[in-house]
C-alpha cells in the first residue's frame, strides 16, 4: 500500500484497539454497525442461546442484570449505553411463564427509556399462544400480551411455529413467524439411520395436516389417532344460547315459535 494512503488509514483508526483474531474483528464491526444482543433472563437455556447467537454474529453479549427481588418483583438493569442502536432481546420461556413475560416487558421498557432505536424480541416459543380464541366467557389472552409488548416498546418480534398463523394479526408491528420443520427434517435424515421404517403419527385429527406435511417430505406413512371429541369449544353449559332457552314458559296456543 502506498505511504500516502497508509497514513490517513492509520490516523483514522489509531484510537481503535487492533483486532487479535477473526472473531475480534467481527465483534468490532458489529459494535460499529449499531446493534446489540441482550439476554432477558439468567437461565441456562437463555444464556446458552444468546451466547451461540452472538458467537455466530461475531458480536458481544450486551451487559445487563436481570434478577428477582425478595418480594418477587423483577428488576432489570442495563449496564451500557444503547442510544440509537438496534437491540435484540433473547427470551426463552421457562416453566415460570409469567416471570419470563415480566422480564421481557421490563427489559423492553428499560431499553425504550434508554433511547434505543429499535427493540426486537427473539422469542422461540411465544407464551399464551394457545389462548388465541374466545372460549365461553374467557378472554383472548394472546391479544392482551401483544398489546402489552407493543406498549412496552417492542418494535418487532421473531418467533417460531405460532400456534395459529392468525396470531400475527394481533400485533401492531411486524412479526416473523419462522418454521422449525426444515431443521427437524434435516435432523431426522442425518441422525436417524433407519428412519425409512418409521411412520409419522398425528396425535389428533387437528394435527393431521401438519403431520401430512412431514410425511410427504420424508416419504413416510401417516397415522392419525382418533379419540373422543372434546367439547372445549362448545358453550352449551354456560347459558350462551341464541335464542336463550326458556324453561317452564307458557306459550299462547296459536303462537308458533321458530
Amino acid at each position: 500500500m502506498p505511504r500516502k494512503l497508509l497514513l490517513p488509514y492509520k490516523s483514522v483508526f489509531s484510537h481503535f484497539r487492533a483486532p487479535r483474531g477473526p472473531h475480534d474483528s467481527l465483534a468490532m464491526n458489529a459494535a460499529r454497525s449499531g446493534y446489540r444482543v441482550f439476554s432477558a433472563n439468567s437461565t441456562a437455556a437463555c444464556t446458552e442461546l444468546a451466547k451461540r447467537i452472538t458467537e455466530r454474529l461475531g458480536a458481544e453479549l450486551g451487559k445487563s442484570v436481570v434478577y428477582q427481588e425478595t418480594n418477587g418483583e423483577t428488576r432489570v438493569e442495563i449496564k451500557e449505553s444503547v442510544r440509537g442502536q438496534d437491540i435484540f432481546i433473547i427470551q426463552t420461556i421457562p416453566r415460570d411463564v409469567n416471570t419470563a413475560v415480566m422480564e421481557l416487558l421490563i427489559m423492553a421498557y428499560a431499553l425504550k427509556t434508554s433511547c434505543a432505536r429499535n427493540i426486537i424480541g427473539v422469542i422461540p416459543y411465544f407464551p399464551y399462544s394457545k389462548q388465541s380464541k374466545m372460549r365461553k366467557r374467557g378472554s383472548i389472552v394472546c391479544k392482551l400480551l401483544a398489546s402489552m409488548l407493543a406498549k412496552a416498546g417492542l418494535t418487532h418480534i421473531i418467533t417460531m411455529d405460532l400456534h395459529q398463523k392468525e396470531i400475527q394479526g394481533f400485533f401492531s408491528f411486524p412479526v416473523d413467524n419462522l418454521r422449525a420443520s426444515p431443521f427437524l427434517l434435516q435432523y431426522i435424515q442425518e441422525e436417524i439411520p433407519d428412519y425409512r421404517n418409521a411412520v409419522i403419527v398425528a396425535k389428533s385429527p387437528d394435527a393431521a395436516k401438519r403431520a401430512q406435511s412431514y410425511a410427504e417430505r420424508l416419504r413416510l406413512g401417516l397415522a392419525v389417532i382418533h379419540g373422543e371429541a372434546q367439547c372445549t369449544e362448545q358453550d352449551m353449559d354456560d347459558g350462551r344460547h341464541s335464542p336463550p332457552m326458556v324453561k317452564n314458559a307458557t306459550v299462547h296456543p296459536g303462537l308458533e315459535l321458530p
